[in-house]
């Protein structure tokens, strides 16, 4: 028998003995006054005297994180909301049976202790025990080195273990919860509604990514999980909501990896009658504001760097710009704007930049604007940890993007980048149906050259926007990435609490 298996029998026997003194295995409920943080706060700076003067009685609840027995008394520390206080427990106090239950619990039990408060000689706040009502028996042994385990994927597997053992993981996922609230203010504070909107969709579009297919049996037809909120927010947008914003999920059938699962969180917005630029200053102040909120000023911890959020220190480049900005000393003298101007110039620019760094592919059928944008990629990506917005995307891959007046070639589209990855998207929306419709045209050309990702056509989305669309400037933030620059935690996995994994591997005993 496994040593697990072992230790799940001999628990599940004291489990019998505990219901042999009369307490239920399971119970309902049990009426705490306080919680442990709640007494913590309260009482931590009190005196023995004050304590015992007037006595102050309570019932707390929580998980056996450590115990230990002397004789006739003995110590636990039970924890709860991710703080412990130590119980003390007497056999004189508890009585007969209470002393029986006392040595029948292991780590990881649940359990109520009714009594007072009091320190000990060493000066530690603690109960001191009346009264042990049995809550729960934890039938698994808790892990005495979580962090030291050899399979790194095991808390992400069990994060109900990791959530225990680990108050920093705990603190993460606070964090991350305060994010999203102070994501949710800010939009409500300016204005903004919140709506709901598909997840499973006949077309998948919005953004250029590869989905996930299910089956409607009723309907006998295909859905797509959806890969952005984008065009029915805008449809949205068209019906007379000039201010509508959705957090939710969005599912893209990509790869893993540190900034990828294929489940994640956006917060999507659109405001009417403004552009790209409006929509790129309200986004700075956002994530500033988010910072505030979470870290409680405007610096993130980020590896061996801090990140400033504080908006004065924001830089701000095109993405031609960032290109010659950033053009590496061994690939020969910067570039020039007239170089992004003709296929053979981006082309020699490629052939330059792989001669003095890591090789990026070109493929001289793809459009010039696609080559460009792989360039940056590989050029100054790395190079954006403090935060940096990129703007004036190429058309090639802004299919949802209204050009630049001057530069059809070019769009109105912005992302912001820190670090060294992206961690929102917006531009001046495209509310022109035939031009929505060529561009459209344009990505299924895309798709017919092996395209998996490229937008398909959306009818009715043309059929919206031919109601008329004001002029509007449309953003989506990654909420997972933006908890991550906010917690220090460099991948993805860690502030998402159930990641998606590999299935795990079965394992065997002789």
């Amino acid at each position: 028998m496994a040593l697990d298996e072992n230790i799940y029998e001999l628990r599940r026997d004291k489990l019998k003995r505990i219901e042999a003194l009369g307490q239920q295995a399971y119970p309902r409920k049990y009426d705490f006054t306080r919680t442990i943080p709640e007494i913590l706060s309260e009482d931590s700076q009190k005196t023995a005297e004050q304590l015992e003067n007037p006595r102050t009685n309570v019932r707390v609840a929580g998980r056996i994180m450590a115990i230990r027995l002397m004789g006739k008394a003995g110590f636990a520390h039970l924890q709860q909301d991710g703080q412990r206080l130590q119980i003390y427990v007497k056999k004189d106090a508890v009585g007969e049976k209470g002393f029986e239950l006392y040595k029948l619990l292991d780590l990881g039990d649940h359990i109520g202790v009714s009594g007072y408060l009091f320190r000990t000689r060493t000066g530690e706040l603690s109960v001191h025990a009346d009264e042990i009502t049995f809550l729960s028996k934890d039938l698994l042994p808790l892990p005495e080195k979580w962090h030291g385990l050899t399979d790194v994927e095991l808390r992400y597997r069990e994060r109900y273990v990791d959530l225990i053992m680990n108050p920093e993981v705990r603190d993460v996922f606070l964090k991350r919860s305060k994010l999203v609230q102070s994501l949710r203010q800010f939009m409500d504070a300016h204005g903004f509604i919140e709506v709901e909107t598909p997840m499973m969709q006949p077309i998948a579009g919005g953004a250029v990514a590869r989905p996930f297919v299910t089956h409607h049996n009723t309907l006998d037809m295909n859905l797509f999980l959806r890969i952005a909120p984008e065009l029915y927010l805008k449809r949205l947008t068209v019906g007379g909501l000039d201010r509508v914003y959705e957090i939710n999920r969005n599912f893209r059938n990509e790869g893993l990896g540190w900034r990828w699962n294929p489940e994640f969180t956006m917060l999507e917005f659109y405001q009417a009658y403004t552009d790209y630029r409006g929509v790129m200053d309200l986004t700075q102040v956002l994530d500033e504001q988010a910072a505030k909120d979470v870290t409680g000023g405007t610096k993130s911890k980020w590896g061996e760097d801090e990140i400033d959020w504080a908006s004065p220190n924001w830089k701000r480049l095109t993405m031609r710009e960032a290109i010659i900005y950033y053009w590496p000393d061994g690939a020969g003298a910067k570039p020039q704007m007239s170089d992004f101007e003709s296929r053979d110039a981006v082309e020699n620019l490629v052939r330059r930049f792989n001669s003095a760094h890591a090789h990026i592919a070109y493929d001289p059928e793809e459009p010039t604007g696609r080559t460009i944008a792989n360039l940056f990629d590989a050029v100054a990506e790395e190079h954006l940890v403090q935060p940096t917005i990129i703007y004036e995307f190429p058309t090639a891959v802004s299919p949802l993007s209204k050009q630049k007046p001057d530069e059809p070639e070019w769009t109105e589209r912005w992302e912001i980048f820190a670090g060294k990855m992206e961690i929102a998207n917006g531009f001046s929306e495209l509310n022109d149906p035939e031009d929505q419709r060529r561009r459209f045209e344009q990505q299924l050309k895309e798709r017919e050259r092996g395209d998996e990702e490229a937008h398909q056509m959306d009818e009715d989305y043309i059929r919206a926007l031919s109601y008329g669309m004001p002029p509007a400037g449309g953003v989506g933030v990654g909420v997972d990435r933006l908890a991550m620059l906010l917690t220090d935690s460099h991948t993805i996995r860690d502030v998402i609490l159930f990641p998606l994994l590999r299935p795990a591997k079965s394992t065997t005993t002789e």
